[in-house]
């Protein structure tokens, strides 16, 4: 029952950190100008993606008689305060929120990895869920960090 309980807790730091990322994008969207549509058009399409991985590993943790926690990471509210601060010192420019944006997308991608370590040890079903959002998570990051890229 131990194992089961790890796992679940590594599913429900997936939910904070898949809040957090939904409060990020929304955020950031909030900071750009109007003419920055391009962008406010992928972070909706980011945040839902990670509403939609909030939810299935909310059924999956209440299939396995775990309870949701539906709270955001302590490392998420630092990140939200800094892109807070530097969008309103640097004038809201699209360089800067997508490079906050990175930097989310960076913590993120890092949470991903380290629910895949197999010190978890996490039962196939689990693994396979992690596994089919981290592609996602990964191609998110690497749109983001080729958009900042051709910011800069």
């Amino acid at each position: 029952m131990e194992t089961i309980e790890k796992s679940l807790e590594v599913l429900n730091d997936l939910i904070e950190i898949n809040n957090d990322r939904v409060a990020g994008f929304t955020h950031a969207a909030k900071e750009l100008d109007e003419t920055d549509e391009d962008l406010k058009v992928i972070f909706q399409k980011l945040r839902n993606e990670s509403r939609e991985n909030v939810h299935e590993l909310g059924t999956t943790i209440n299939k396995n008689g775990g309870e949701v926690e539906m709270g955001m990471s302590g490392s998420g509210a630092l990140h939200r305060f800094w892109l807070e601060v530097k969008t309103t010192f640097s004038g809201h420019d699209r360089e800067t929120i997508l490079q906050e944006c990175e930097r989310g997308e960076d913590a993120i991608k890092k949470a991903y990895q380290t629910a895949l370590s197999p010190e978890n040890a996490l039962p196939p079903e689990f693994t396979d869920i992690i596994l089919r959002q981290q592609q996602g998570v990964i191609a998110a990051h690497d749109q983001i960090k080729a958009l900042r890229d051709s910011e800069a």
